[in-house]
């Protein structure tokens, strides 16, 4: 489903403006909610740096379903309702130091990251790719859509 410019828009700015998303997993067979700062790279697949003592990432070697919630922060006088948000349904891979897209997943983390960059040499992190296989976007009220990641990936390549 094709994205229009004022929702594209609001999606770009969004995940220009937040780094931060909320990563579900499943933890034991239950739902589980972290907190994961990220990257985007140009085709819509985002990178997160994580540890292995970290639960999610436990949990997305065991599980790789995962969702992803970016949300835009609440400013003075605005309903909560009305807030830009993205639910990302998605894969969990990680990437390992010999695949191709390692290296552009790490320059993108990194770019947006710089202080990071010491936990690149720690043994214990590890990027992973969270590619998206379907998106909903709400703009704020009735302002809702569905994505595919084909979608998600013209709508962020759309020119503002």
């Amino acid at each position: 489903m094709t994205v229009d410019t004022d929702l594209a828009n609001t999606l770009r700015t969004l995940l220009e403006a937040q780094c931060i998303a909320s990563l579900g997993t499943l933890h034991k067979g239950e739902p589980y909610v972290s907190m994961v700062p990220f990257a985007l790279l140009p085709a819509g697949v985002f990178i997160i740096h994580v540890s292995a003592l970290a639960a999610h990432t436990k949990d997305m070697l065991e599980s790789p379903r995962v969702s992803l919630l970016v949300i835009a922060p609440l400013e003075a006088d605005a309903s909560p309702q009305a807030l830009a948000r993205v639910t990302i349904q998605a894969g969990a891979e990680r990437l390992d130091d010999a695949m191709p897209e390692h290296a552009e997943a790490r320059a993108a983390y990194l770019e947006r990251f710089p202080q990071s960059a010491q936990t690149f040499e720690l043994s214990d992190f590890s990027l992973f790719a969270i590619r998206p296989r379907s998106l909903r976007l709400v703009g704020g009220f009735a302002q809702a859509k569905t994505l595919t990641p084909e979608g998600f990936a013209r709508a962020l390549s759309t020119a503002p």
